[in-house]
């Protein structure tokens, strides 16, 4: 071989070389990502959708005026700047002159302003118009009692979107990063109104990705969205994300190696999953708890809620039938928020409010007058179906025939059937769970100022305190208000806290750069493959 095709022979090679190992980094056709998603998304409409799976693709696709750090604080998306009057009360925000739906069309004030009053339109009945309640006149429009017109949102031009709202609110930022105050293409929208959110043709977003492929019930195909204003951080150039709602068939397809990421793997295989190193836990803005109706026999007894509350070892729970990372939960607001007054977490700031103490649950008990149980009616405790659901309260009616020599009877349901029965008020006792819509302990506090609470609770003292935290822009101010709210919820007995939620979740350890929010989404606009 002559020196000349050596030289040329060894730097191809060196090429090669060069090329395979940039590959294996974080560059080139390597940054394939496939998640494993638990539910085929009923819609991806932002307006319309209210499960974990929707919004976790929706947060992909699409992008509000804000969008939520790794510390889950509201940083800019849409909007590059904003100023806030000194009452709290008026917000302007100036739009990114490059931020472009995938379409190449320029994202607009005008399509927040369409957005935000579909969402509010009592005609288009949108579970999270609630959401929205805070901007001036916004559930006035919504209970017809206003016109849209009248809705304190305004397109001054196609970068300018001002927002007057109806009382100061700390969080509002915050909001702004929640999947229902997203834009939409109003063009597009306009003209397929039932079907441009479930058809890939239609559907148009202004995220870091775009849908370039939807077999429902089967996957979803993602394409980085190169007319995204912040494309230059998106290192993924595709992501597949087959779907299941079945968690060993998604474990499975993580163990092949036929996808890098799935969330909540069967319990039974946590401890495996742990000892190999695979389980990994994020925090998740939840508690799961039991809600007493404290308008219906025998429960409109304070002292015998109290009993049945403290009659419950949490801790034996977590350890040997909950699992997957959770935390006894012995308050109402979950771990995770912090109080920007004081730069503590606002759970550990207020302590626990509930004990386990089976003496004192006694004493209670027969000062509710039923002595040792005697004398108690028939007491049933609801759930949807659920092997987990079904194993805890297997587990609680026996703490409570222990405890308190109580028998309870369980009732499961379907869970459409379910939510009707706790909605209507038919139970004693029932299962729930909460997870926070934003990241203020105000997604907790108002759920039980609001007069259809699944409690039928009512105290004009609680809800002067949410009132006054919802009304004030001073942290210090608004946050003792909610401690002391709290407190009064557990002061009346209202429920049961049982576990704070986490989210265990497996992925590959190549799998970098994402995050997962305290609101149980992992923001994958960041991420990429590192082999």
């Amino acid at each position: 071989m002559s020196r000349k095709k050596f030289l040329a022979v060894m730097l191809l090679l060196t090429m090669l070389v060069t090329l395979a190992a940039g590959c294996s980094k974080s560059g080139g056709n390597n940054q394939v990502f496939r998640y494993a998603l638990e539910a085929e998304p009923a819609t991806l409409d932002p307006a319309k959708s209210t499960a974990i799976p929707e919004s976790l693709v929706e947060l992909q696709i699409f992008e509000g005026l804000t969008r939520l750090d790794a510390k889950d604080q509201p940083a800019p998306g849409v909007a590059e700047k904003w100023e806030v009057s000194p009452d709290g009360m008026k917000y302007v925000f100036y739009l990114r002159s490059n931020a472009k739906w995938s379409n190449g069309d320029p994202v607009t004030a005008q399509d927040f302003e369409f957005a935000w009053k579909q969402v509010l339109n009592p005609e288009f009945a949108s579970e999270n118009a609630y959401m929205l309640f805070p901007i001036k006149n916004a559930q006035a429009y919504n209970q017809k009692k206003l016109t849209a017109d009248q809705v304190g949102v305004k397109a001054v031009n196609d970068h300018t979107l001002e927002v007057t709202l109806e009382t100061p609110t700390a969080y509002f930022l915050s909001l702004t990063a929640f999947h229902a105050f997203y834009p939409v293409h109003q063009k597009t929208v306009t003209a397929n109104p039932d079907t441009w959110a479930t058809d890939v043709k239609t559907l148009i977003g202004n995220g870091p990705f775009k849908i370039t492929n939807w077999v429902h019930s089967g996957k979803i195909e993602f394409a980085k969205n190169d007319q995204y204003w912040d494309a230059a951080q998106v290192k993924l150039v595709k992501m597949e994300w087959p779907i299941s709602d079945s968690q060993t068939t998604r474990l499975a397809l993580v163990e092949n190696n036929q996808a890098d990421m799935m969330v909540e793997p069967p319990v039974v295989e946590h401890d495996r999953l742990t000892q190999a190193g695979l389980l990994k836990i994020s925090p998740y803005l939840g508690v799961y708890y039991y809600v007493f109706n404290t308008q219906k026999a025998p429960f409109d007894n304070v002292q015998l809620r109290k009993a049945f509350a403290l009659a419950i070892n949490r801790e034996a729970l977590v350890k040997n039938v909950i699992k997957g990372g959770k935390q006894p939960a012995y308050a109402w607001v979950a771990p995770g928020l912090v109080n920007p007054a004081t730069g503590k977490d606002f759970r550990e700031e207020g302590g626990n409010y509930v004990k386990e103490d089976v003496a004192l649950a006694k004493k209670l008990l027969a000062e509710a007058g039923y002595p040792d149980g005697q004398g108690l009616p028939p007491v049933t405790l609801l759930y949807n179906t659920s092997e987990l659901h079904k194993s805890i309260a297997e587990a609680i009616q026996e703490m409570w025939k222990q405890n308190l020599g109580v028998s309870v009877n369980l009732t499961n349901q379907e869970s459409k059937v379910f939510l009707e029965s706790r909605s209507q008020g038919a139970f004693q006792i029932a299962r729930a769970s909460w997870v926070g819509d934003y990241a203020d302990p105000m997604t907790f506090m108002d759920v039980f100022k609001d007069p259809g609470n699944d409690a039928k609770y009512s105290n004009p003292a609680y809800n002067r305190l949410v009132e006054q935290a919802q009304s004030t822009i001073d942290q210090k101010v608004r946050m003792q208000a909610m401690h002391d709210a709290e407190k009064i919820l557990f002061d009346d007995a209202v429920i049961i806290p049982i576990y704070y939620t986490t989210q265990p979740y497996i992925a590959k350890p190549y799998v970098k750069g994402y995050f997962w929010s305290v609101l149980g989404l992992a923001d994958f606009k960041t991420a990429f493959i590192e082999k």
